[in-house]
């Protein structure tokens, strides 16, 4: 068993299959994760640094502080139920978002991600934002799936919708005008 077996492993839920039924690469669950967790605390830090601009008479960077906290509260409860396991609602919330597709997680983060930037463009509330942002570009990608083969790239990109043969890499124009044909 690999090191990355085992690491996989450790890190699956309870009641999860051994065998994933996606396409998905392994890293990239792994960086959607870890994205979210670790962007999840940093957005709640960085929430209440711009909350702080209360002291300054500036009402909307309040707001967008505590809608910064609470998007990346949500998206620790969402990816890493075990930073809140004294919450009794978190680990059903996360299995809910678990068995839905990987697009709605993703949509999700991107719309609770603009409101603060929208509210109080800061360097705090752009990075803190920008973190969950980022989490749900992953799961965006994440939703595209697989990328399909050569062959079946070429086939969609030909305009009879038939496999081109292979041209020679090392036929250059001058000496096989067939190589391009318009």
């Amino acid at each position: 068993m690999s090191f990355t077996e085992k690491i996989g492993q450790l890190m699956q839920r309870p009641g999860q299959d051994a065998i994933p039924n996606d396409d998905v690469p392994w890293w990239m669950k792994y960086a959607g994760r870890g994205l979210g967790t670790v962007g999840g605390g940093i957005a709640i830090f960085l929430g209440i640094w711009a909350a702080t601009g209360i002291l300054f008479a500036q009402i909307d960077c309040l707001i967008a502080g505590i809608w910064q906290m609470l998007a990346g509260f949500l998206v620790i409860v969402i990816e890493a139920p075990c930073c809140c396991m004294f919450l009794d609602f978190v680990q059903s919330a996360s299995d809910f978002m678990e068995q839905k597709p990987y697009y709605y997680r993703g949509a999700l983060y991107i719309v609770i991600s603009l409101p603060a930037v929208v509210l109080c463009l800061s360097l705090s509330t752009i990075f803190g934002s920008g973190l969950i942002f980022g989490t749900g570009v992953i799961y965006g990608m994440m939703s595209l799936g697989k990328k399909g083969s050569r062959q079946d790239m070429a086939a969609m990109a030909s305009p009879t919708g038939s496999v081109p043969q292979p041209v020679d890499q090392k036929t250059t124009l001058m000496e096989d005008p067939d190589v391009w044909r318009p």
